[in-house]
């Protein structure tokens, strides 16, 4: 199955609209106990995460996932910091890109993949204001043009 692909559980709109992604990557996840259970619920936000490089691993800062439950004293804490697993060559390649000025890694998407949970991260560099408003523009034009189809075509 290719990278992004499997069932969805949770995606970072607000990413796609303040950065331009330059690369994708597919992660692990390094879970404790009842974590999987609630991401299987759809119970995660990954608004305000991002991914940080630290001693030659990555952690993913600031993703929610709510306490399951029936998972009592066996819950852990909602926004603790995650380990993300990727392969030594990865990690190099965006330990060089993110000491540019204005490269950060955030969080895409989070799914399930063959039992897994999985995590699409990217390479993204800082929007302005005035490429947000054209990309906003881009987007509008877009929609009139295929409203505009849809018309022609019931005639």
């Amino acid at each position: 199955m290719p990278k992004g692909m499997g069932k969805m559980v949770a995606q970072n709109k607000k990413a796609y609209h303040d950065y331009s992604i330059e690369e994708t990557y597919e992660a692990g996840i390094v879970l404790q106990g009842t974590e999987i259970k609630s991401i299987r619920a759809g119970k995660v936000n990954l608004k305000d995460s991002y991914a940080r490089i630290e001693k030659g691993e990555v952690f993913l800062i600031g993703m929610h996932v709510s306490p399951y439950e029936q998972g009592n004293r066996y819950n852990h804490d909602p926004l603790r910091t995650r380990k993300l697993l990727l392969h030594n060559k990865e990690i190099s390649k965006l330990i060089g890109e993110t000491k540019e000025i204005g490269y950060s890694i955030v969080p895409l998407k989070l799914y399930l993949k063959n039992g897994y949970a999985k995590v699409l991260i990217g390479l993204a560099r800082g929007k302005k204001k005035y490429d947000k408003r054209e990309d906003l523009k881009k987007k509008e034009a877009k929609r009139e043009v295929e409203r505009a189809f849809r018309e022609r075509q019931k005639m």
